[in-house]
């Protein structure tokens, strides 16, 4: 029994068992890859836009855009289902997670393809609800409207990317919106649509960051009224900017790696855990903690290594709180 609100103890008080969540791709981009704000997206943002692992849904396929959702749902069920007991009773419920880059982000699908997406993969069969990756800044009130809606017929979360409250941290990896846009976001939803569960990303670790500055990432997201948050140490992934920076200093024997003149490094796990339980200490009871560590494709893992064991890292880590 860990001391926090889990997400899957939360889940399980809202629909009466276990939920699995599947994870797709229906092929977005976000502000700061296509030019509108920027281009190459956040520096620690792999090519697959933090959903290495989910299943492509075509989505240009005007006629078959039904039967495209439902096959990437089945082989996402099925990938978690073969990891199962052979024991399992079948009853297994899911959320579709949206997770590759920004899934309200109009400009790439359009607003009528996005909506369809999301009802028809709201309806099948077995899905419970859908969350929703996306920016505080591409979240129109049109779009908003919409999803107040559906709301009120499925459950809907939404997840923000904000990893930081320091609009200087933020400019340096290049995030491309300030963080008052997140606080009047999450007041636009809250007003309009207070169904919505939302979960706040936050990472620890961040180039030029000390304790107190993470701590204050946490504060203000609490402050904003997230209902959930998620923190993950800074991953130094491959074909990224900080990849990039990390190996160019590495072979130039740079000490210590640096981005735009900030130093920057990998944390520990002892000191990443230690941050963690400081971090719990500011967080309510009433707030669902939907994750306390990440693992990065290993294939694209440079550093920290021990972040890949990701069973290693919460078994530590529940070690520590009880």
């Amino acid at each position: 029994m860990m001391p926090y609100r889990s997400v899957s103890s939360f889940y399980k008080e809202k629909f009466g068992q276990k939920i699995y969540k599947i994870s797709f791709d229906i092929g977005c981009t976000c502000p700061n890859r296509d030019g509108t704000k920027g281009f190459g997206g956040c520096s620690f943002c792999s090519e697959g836009g933090s959903g290495d692992f989910a299943e492509k849904i075509d989505v240009f396929d005007e006629n078959n855009l039904e039967f495209s959702i439902k096959s990437a749902i089945c082989k996402a069920k099925n990938r978690v289902i073969a990891k199962m007991p052979k024991t399992s009773d079948g009853n297994q419920k899911f959320i579709a997670y949206f997770q590759s880059f920004t899934n309200t982000y109009e400009r790439t699908l359009g607003f009528e393809r996005l909506i369809k997406i999301f009802r028809e993969t709201a309806k099948s069969e077995q899905i419970v609800g859908i969350a929703i990756g996306t920016r505080p800044d591409c979240l129109t009130d049109k779009m908003l409207d919409f999803l107040s809606e559906l709301s009120k017929q499925t459950y809907v979360q939404l997840e923000f990317g904000l990893q930081t409250c320091s609009d200087k941290t933020a400019s340096l990896i290049n995030r491309a919106y300030p963080t008052q846009i997140y606080k009047q976001t999450m007041k636009r939803v809250k007003d309009k649509a207070p169904k919505i569960h939302v979960v706040t990303h936050i990472i620890f670790g961040l180039p030029g960051e000390d304790e107190k500055m993470m701590m204050e990432s946490v504060k203000f997201a609490i402050n904003c009224k997230t209902d959930g948050i998620k923190i993950t140490c800074l991953h130094i992934l491959k074909g990224t900017r900080l990849g990039d920076k990390f190996l160019e200093n590495e072979q130039t024997n740079s000490s210590p790696n640096s981005i735009d003149g900030i130093p920057f490094r990998t944390l520990e796990m002892d000191e990443y855990l230690l941050l963690i339980e400081h971090a719990l200490d500011n967080i309510p009871p009433d707030v669902v903690i939907h994750r306390l560590t990440g693992d990065g494709d290993k294939k694209l893992l440079i550093a920290p290594l021990w972040s890949a064991n990701k069973k290693l890292v919460l078994n530590s880590l529940s070690r520590r709180l009880n």
